[in-house]
């Protein structure tokens, strides 16, 4: 039988992120968001009526911004607005680690694609640039052809 997710509040998603020794504080510049960091691990989280959502992150922080996970196939990498570094495994084990912990203690569901292995933010397996600007030309399917007789 499947286990449910019990779903918190915004406040008690707050002090079940202090007594997982999470580092809680207000988002700098804006009201009402809260930045959690642990382990180089960061979030934004905001309330979503009276429950936390997860507005920015979670990622690992470099240069004191929130790196977002970018997948090129061959390999990924830790993006920010300044800064481009080639993502190892230690970062993705934390970062796999923090995203589990975080879900758990605001109470968000946790997936099963999420749950074995890191997640990316942003795709880009094709690395020729304007491939998909002109689609290929195709004939009729069967089963276009099959409607019309």
């Amino acid at each position: 039988m499947p286990r449910k997710t019990k779903q918190t509040t915004f406040d008690e998603a707050l002090a079940n992120l202090r007594s997982f020794q999470f580092d809680v504080r207000e988002a700098s510049g804006v009201a009402g968001q809260y930045r959690v960091e642990k382990n180089g691990c960061a979030a934004i989280l905001a309330r979503n009526g009276n429950i936390a959502s997860i507005v920015e992150g979670p990622g690992i922080v470099l240069g004191g911004e929130i790196a977002h996970l970018l997948d090129r196939g061959f390999q990924k990498f830790l993006k920010t607005s300044r800064l481009e570094i080639t993502a190892t495994a230690d970062h993705l084990k934390a970062l796999h680690r923090f995203s589990e912990e975080l879900k758990e203690a605001i109470g968000a569901p946790s997936y099963y694609n999420e749950s074995i292995g890191t997640t990316s933010t942003d795709y880009f397996y094709d690395r020729v640039k304007g491939r998909d600007t002109k689609p290929i030309p195709r004939g009729a399917t069967p089963w276009d052809t099959a409607d019309a007789h």
